[in-house]
């Protein structure tokens, strides 16, 4: 897949080509639809798939007060795109100068301009240009003067809602983590490097690795079973290799069994694991929620329920 750091520096116009224009963020079952009709039409007409996007979110840059927290960082938008079969990502700094580009110029210079489709999909609630002003009328009526046709796509729902990223938050909120994979279309995930901790967990015999989480959200203070997966280059013989899965017990909280004023922090027990990770990169899936994070009386008892924790986590993930 081709990432393109701006419009601006195409060497030259993807005339042809099936567009979609969004934010994306999670890349859940709404966008996949979006993205199956992209690539379908793209492999039918012989051009490519093209996704542009911003970075980062427009909100960070108008209403940093009111700007969500993200689902996924770029890295991992990009890796869902190209999974999905996305043949070019263009990734468009979004900064305050963009942001007043007027609606009908950013669909003539930007859009038709630069990128030239041959056809145009998007979300129904697809927003653009200053104030975001540009709505789905004035794309309809300004595409095919310019060449390109539009068709809107509408809404996904599971249940009796429509899938978006706000409801996605509120269920990682509640912990509800299989209700959020349901509509992800995958288990929610978080990235970051392993840190060194107080190394409390090796001391009771489940030592624990400790995420500093590039990630913008974490799920609800509790214990979930879930997966690591190794992201880097194995560091030495005998290192866990890149891309090698453990099933893991992963605890989001403050510890309050040792310390009251901890950040919240995601520390993995991988199940069956011997070995030094610190400094390694890892990606923690959160799969089933297993209990809600409590404050035991001693080591003793926490030791105790860490292993009923692993038991169960064994079992929701089949890892016996």
């Amino acid at each position: 897949m081709r990432v393109v750091q701006g419009s601006e520096t195409l060497s030259a116009p993807l005339s042809g080509s099936v567009l979609t224009a969004g934010n994306f963020d999670g890349l859940h079952v709404g966008h996949r639809a979006i993205m199956k009709t992209v690539t379908g039409r793209a492999h039918a007409l012989g051009g490519a798939a093209v996704v542009y996007t911003f970075e980062p979110h427009p909100r960070k840059v108008l209403q940093p007060e009111r700007a969500p927290r993200l689902l996924t960082t770029l890295e991992q938008k990009l890796e869902l795109l190209e999974a999905v079969g996305v043949d070019v990502v263009i990734v468009e700094p979004f900064t305050k100068d963009f942001a007043r580009f007027p609606a009908d110029r950013f669909v003539r210079e930007i859009l038709h301009g630069r990128i030239a489709p041959r056809e145009v999909y998007v979300g129904y609630d697809f927003r653009y240009g200053r104030d975001r002003e540009g709505s789905m009328r004035t794309l309809t009526e300004l595409g095919p003067h310019l060449g390109f046709s539009v068709t809107i796509i509408p809404e996904v729902m599971v249940g009796d809602r429509d899938v978006n990223s706000t409801r996605i938050r509120e269920l990682l909120a509640a912990a509800d983590v299989e209700q959020a994979a349901e509509l992800l279309a995958r288990p929610y995930t978080v990235r970051g490097a392993v840190t060194e901790g107080d190394r409390r967990g090796r001391t009771i015999g489940f030592p624990t690795l400790n995420l500093a989480t590039e990630n913008e959200i974490l799920p609800a203070r509790g214990v979930y079973a879930g997966r690591v997966r190794f992201l880097d280059e194995a560091p030495e013989v005998g290192a866990p290799a890149q891309g090698s899965i453990w099933p893991a017990v992963t605890n989001v909280g403050k510890r309050p069994t040792f310390k009251r004023d901890d950040a919240v922090l995601a520390e993995a027990h991988l199940l069956d694991f011997e070995g030094d990770a610190y400094g390694r990169r890892i990606e923690i899936t959160f799969e089933h929620f297993l209990r809600a994070e409590q404050t035991f009386d001693g080591v003793e008892a926490l030791r105790h329920q860490i292993g009923l924790d692993a038991d169960a986590a064994r079992e929701a993930l089949g890892a016996r």
